[in-house]
């Protein structure tokens, strides 16, 4: 945390980066020009002053005083996530479930002790890094029977402990923030190479118990891709595997752990594979006349083997959301990026397949070593206002866009725009179907809900873009933008988010690629997995959590002994 700035409790980034009313002025008024909505009043959040918390069920240990907090910004700011129903619940003073106390380990021995403590007082335990899911993965939303509620924040746990050159790893803490573990990793001349959106504040634990995506689109986008080994703390001791580049001993143990969101175990350190810093990099905006067109330039990019670090491709809708590319045009964002050798020669390659399905590309932006930018600062338009209409290179313009849409967002909020986001995967056979169907519904949706026009000026917008895409499937993510009910913000978002759930896994796809599942998307994942795995996940948290306190009601319902 940067040093005398205190997060946001209910919003986005910084308390700093909440902009004044000339700023939030200036939003409304692009929110009226290029959404068509009318901003009827500018909004205030509820202080967090005036906000009644339940007192704390649960008094810490004399022994443990010091790892524990009751405080009303503690508890307030570990009482959600940073979903756009969180948002809208904590703007309107709404605090449903804050926990009783936030515990704040320094060692693994630390979270062990919190564990038996909350485990012999019959207490949840919630694992907390940066706060930052959108699924109700860390919101202490449990059952009445617990006699109380945890929130366990691993951000104090949080250095690279052990650098290996020649294999090139390093053991990493699970508290370090995106920007904490590379700053630490530069001093080595390496890169974890995860740029999840939320990397500012997000934690590599929290990214290894969602199974996080990372911003590159092919090749290495998960971070299972990168965990070497894991160190997990459980109710019922220690689970550490072994060092190795593969193994075929059976199944996987870091597998099990990855994107078990807390159930299991507390992680709280792994060894991670990391890469030389990038030297080159090379990108271009390639512009299409429709989506599909684009879609299958994506999809023989994909199954290519030329493995771009950016094929992100954006329909006429998001572009324009965006201000990215030309109006009314799909727009693909198309980069490589090396240290070890030139890059122009697979860009060459890769605009040509471009070409073939009708991509228009604009100018080729490079950058070679000792060409380095200065990283952009995401809390800038937050602080500022809005961005340009449109002008300058179109990668520069989404990556700022897609930077600061959670800063926006917080915004968006005091102007009456319901604003948020659902993704899922699909195999390149079935998507053109699958996409009609998905964002079909959600354009019905989110009129029906908002009592605004299915067409025309003050109607909803959707749009769509590709996170990533591999050779048998594309990762589509859908932003709905429309007028808010206000006051009812969170039911109206519910009623979108459960029509256009259904309509995903009815047609075939996962109800989420990268997101997670937490209690929001837990009645879809029901379905979606089998029952056998369900019963056997079921079966290993009664082993591991036998008092089943690890973050009930996600993934499973706890079988508590």
């Amino acid at each position: 945390m940067h040093q005398g700035r205190r997060l946001k409790w209910w919003g986005w980034g910084y308390e700093d980066q909440q902009p004044d009313r000339k700023g939030l002025e200036g939003i409304a008024k692009v929110v009226h020009e290029r959404l068509g909505f009318k901003v009827d009043e500018i909004e205030e959040p509820v202080p967090l002053a005036r906000i009644e918390l339940p007192k704390p069920r649960l008094k810490p240990p004399k022994e443990m005083a010091t790892l524990f907090s009751a405080g009303r910004h503690d508890r307030a700011s570990h009482s959600m996530g940073k979903a756009s129903r969180d948002i809208w619940r904590g703007f309107r003073g709404r605090i449903d479930n804050p926990p009783d106390l936030v515990a704040r380990p320094e060692s693994p021995e630390d979270v062990d002790a919190v564990l038996a403590w909350c485990a012999d007082q019959a207490a949840a335990a919630i694992p907390f890094g940066g706060g930052t899911s959108v699924v109700g993965g860390v919101e202490p939303r449990v059952a009445d029977d617990y006699r109380g509620t945890v929130s366990i924040d691993l951000r104090s746990m949080d250095r690279v402990l052990e650098f290996d050159p020649v294999s090139r790893a390093a053991r990493i803490q699970a508290g370090a923030t995106g920007p904490r573990l590379e700053q630490q990793l530069r001093e080595h001349g390496v890169t974890l190479r995860h740029f999840p959106q939320s990397f500012e504040y997000s934690t590599l634990g929290g990214w290894l118990a969602t199974r996080a995506g990372g911003h590159f689109a092919t090749l290495y986008t998960h971070v299972d891709d990168l965990t070497e080994s894991m160190r997990v703390v459980t109710p019922s001791g220690e689970w550490a595997s072994r060092r190795l580049p593969g193994s075929g001993a059976g199944p996987s143990p870091d597998r099990m752990m990855l994107g078990s969101e807390g159930i299991l175990g507390v992680i709280v350190e792994a060894w991670m594979r990391v890469q030389e810093r990038p030297r080159r990099r090379i990108s271009v905006g390639v512009a299409f006349d429709d989506f599909l067109s684009g879609a299958e330039a994506v999809r023989e990019l994909s199954q290519s083997g030329l493995h771009p670090a950016n094929c992100r491709l954006l329909d006429p809708g998001e572009s324009a959301i965006t201000s990215a590319g030309p109006p009314g045009k799909a727009l693909l964002l198309l980069g490589f990026e090396s240290a070890h050798h030139p890059v122009d020669e697979p860009m060459r390659l890769a605009l040509e397949v471009a070409t073939e399905h009708g991509g228009k590309p604009g100018e080729l932006r490079s950058r070679s070593p000792g060409d380095e930018r200065k990283p952009d600062d995401p809390g800038a338009t937050a602080r500022n206002g809005p961005p340009p209409a449109s002008g300058g290179d179109p990668v520069d313009a989404w990556r700022s866009a897609f930077l600061n849409a959670p800063y926006l967002r917080d915004s968006m909020a005091a102007c009456g725009v319901l604003s948020d986001t659902f993704e899922t995967a699909i195999t390149w056979d079935r998507f053109p179907g699958f996409h009609d169907e998905v964002i079909g519904t959600a354009r019905r949706a989110a009129a029906e809900a908002s009592g605004a026009p299915a067409e025309g000026p003050g109607s909803p917008r959707v749009g769509c873009r590709f996170t990533h895409v591999y050779p048998d499937g594309p990762a589509p993510y859908y932003t709905v933008l429309a007028p808010a009910r206000r006051g009812s913000e969170v039911e109206q978002w519910d009623e979108v988010k459960a029509a256009v759930s259904e309509a995903l896994i009815e047609a075939g796809g996962t109800i989420t690629h990268h997101h997670a599942v937490g209690r929001d998307h837990r009645p879809w994942y029901d379905r979606q997995r089998p029952q056998p795995f369900a019963d056997a996940l079921r079966a290993a948290k009664v082993k591991l959590d036998p008092g089943g306190i690890l973050n009930p009601g996600v993934l499973v319902d706890p079988e508590r002994s």
